[in-house]
């Protein structure tokens, strides 16, 4: 039989990464063995240990996973001359990530694997997304758009809203995709307004 790809190496493990989060988010955290995953993907256990080592190294993976897809969505964010309404889009960016990845989100910024802490190596790693953020509202302070002048505070603000906001819409409690949306609109208006 021939050696798989790379590629075909890096479609098993992204499957194998949903895989998981989709049994974490579905079942919970019970449900999340090297077992079910592999079933799952129609593969073997020894597919999940090879690429992660064991059940703790699959959760880290989909831990890391869920940020290089959020930090990537970011990266796809064009710059304009409009600071204000880049950081806007950097919320859109973030809603849209959260929604195409429901199965991943919560691990992300919950404790669904009570025994899971993320290492000092992966918080090094994850911290870009929170970065960018920062740069958006460093970018806002600069060009006099917020009176608030430490871009840190006013990124955690933003980013306590977008998350509030992400786990209300991913349970179904801001009503359908245009009530999610308005909701979305008129809460990021506010803070804006308030923080100019």
């Amino acid at each position: 039989m021939p050696r798989p790809r790379k590629r075909d190496y890096d479609d098993l493990r992204r499957d194998l990464i949903d895989a998981g989060g989709r049994l974490l988010a579905d079942e919970g955290p019970a449900a999340l063995s090297t077992r079910r995953v592999a079933q799952a993907t129609g593969t073997s256990t020894t597919a999940v240990y090879s690429l992660f080592g064991d059940k703790a190294g699959l959760v880290r993976e989909m831990f890391v996973e869920g940020f290089d897809r959020l930090a990537a969505a970011f990266a796809a964010v064009p710059r304009t001359g409009d600071p204000l309404a880049d950081l806007l889009a950097l919320g859109d960016a973030y809603r849209a990530n959260a929604l195409a990845n429901p199965h991943l989100y919560e691990l992300m910024f919950a404790r669904p694997v009570p025994e899971f802490r993320p290492a000092p190596e992966a918080g090094r790693r994850i911290r870009s997304t929170f970065d960018a953020l920062v740069a958006a509202c460093a970018r806002c302070v600069e060009a006099g758009v917020f009176a608030e002048a430490d871009p840190d505070a006013v990124a955690v603000q933003l980013n306590a809203m977008a998350h509030g906001l992400c786990s209300l819409e991913l349970r179904g409690a801001l009503g359908d995709a245009a009530e999610a949306r308005a909701h979305w609109r008129r809460a990021f208006a506010a803070l804006t307004r308030g923080l100019a």
